[in-house]
């Protein structure tokens, strides 16, 4: 019964071996690899972007939801 106790400790700690060397390995290869720097035709396409996104959403609420939410008939009729 000590054997194989003693076999399963090992085998634990041979396991919690491969996880390090694993981790260390992932940290090496991360610090390793170069860091995304967008250029600045990227930086203003993605500014453009983000400004039509929010124009867009500015003039859905202006002009879309009102119209939407206007349920009066005009009791006459200006075509006489």
């Amino acid at each position: 019964m000590n054997n194989w106790h003693n076999e399963y400790m090992a085998e634990y700690h041979r396991k919690d071996l491969l996880d390090d060397s694993e981790r260390i390995h992932l940290m090496h290869t991360a610090t390793r690899s170069p860091v995304y720097h967008p250029s600045w035709l990227t930086r203003t396409m993605h500014g453009f972007a983000v400004w039509m996104i929010s124009t867009g959403k500015e003039l859905h609420e202006r002009y879309e939801l009102p119209n939407a939410h206007c349920h009066q008939k005009r009791s006459t009729s200006y075509a006489r």
